[in-house]
């Protein structure tokens, strides 16, 4: 499955939001990272064809996903920062009835709920109220949503936004876990840079409706300061090893993750003790 996006814009009256891009996606994981107003929501809004673009096309496989219209949907599974639900249904009803409105047919759906259930960890909680769950729990019958209709690519908007380490944790996994299952094509809205860091093969920055990087987060954390000057942040480890660096310690450029520095850490502490 190949994304390409070329020569993409979109304005609203004399603000431009999305500002001539160019970018091709494929197979993996892309942590898409900016500032508020940076642009990602309107271009994730235009790659589910919410929004039509003002200039510049989206191909799926060679294919102007506006003119595939039901086709391209179902290869796509959105979720939201905010999805609506009904607060009585239960985790069962409500993903048949989202099934339901995607067109899937009901004995179709009905395995594929009991799977997918299972697959995000919510099979002993599937007769519950969505009023009564918790947020982590909610975030993962957002992703089960998405992924009824067996999606190729997977647009998911801060996937865990309200958790705490352990649930995020949780739910990447599981989203990590979908991706090596499917060869999906996840495309990742986050604000926390360990998570991108940790779960992203590719990371795209924008700033002002243009990207800025589109690399590896190795490659993309080493420019620290230059994010810091758009509004953004490295991991925290990532400053530590320079601050490490600056006092002569010898330690990688390109440490994004705990335990990168753990390991980069104590390899330094070995070198140091076997030349006393």
């Amino acid at each position: 499955m190949e994304l390409k996006i070329t020569n993409l814009s979109k304005k609203f009256g004399d603000f431009t939001a999305v500002d001539n891009l160019n970018v091709t996606m494929t197979t993996g994981v892309y942590g898409l990272l900016g500032v508020n107003g940076a642009g990602k929501t309107t271009l994730m809004r235009m790659l589910c064809t919410l929004l039509k673009p003002t200039s510049g096309t989206i191909y799926c496989d060679e294919k102007d996903i506006f003119s595939m219209d039901g086709e391209y949907r179902k290869l796509l599974g959105y979720l939201p920062q905010e999805f609506g639900f009904y607060p009585e249904f239960t985790i069962k009803d409500y993903l048949l009835y989202i099934a339901s409105l995607k067109g899937i047919r009901p004995i179709v759906a009905k395995k594929r709920v009991k799977e997918l259930v299972t697959k995000v960890g919510l099979q002993k909680a599937v007769n519950k109220k969505m009023k009564n769950l918790s947020g982590g729990m909610k975030r993962r019958v957002g992703i089960a949503q998405a992924m009824l209709n067996d999606p190729k690519i997977l647009i998911l908007d801060e996937p865990t936004a309200g958790l705490d380490p352990k649930g995020r944790t949780d739910i990447l996994d599981q989203i990590a876990s979908l991706h090596e299952l499917g060869g999906l094509t996840v495309i990742l809205v986050s604000h926390s840079m360990e998570d991108v860091a940790k779960y992203a093969d590719r990371l795209i920055v924008m700033d002002h409706g243009r990207i800025r990087f589109d690399d590896t987060p190795k490659h993309v954390f080493r420019h620290y300061k230059t994010l810091e000057e758009m509004g953004l942040a490295a991991p925290q480890v990532t400053y530590i090893a320079a601050r490490l660096r600056e006092k002569g310690w010898d330690i990688p450029e390109d440490i994004t993750t705990v335990d990168e520095a753990k390991n980069a850490i104590l390899k330094a502490v070995s070198s140091l003790k076997g030349g006393q």
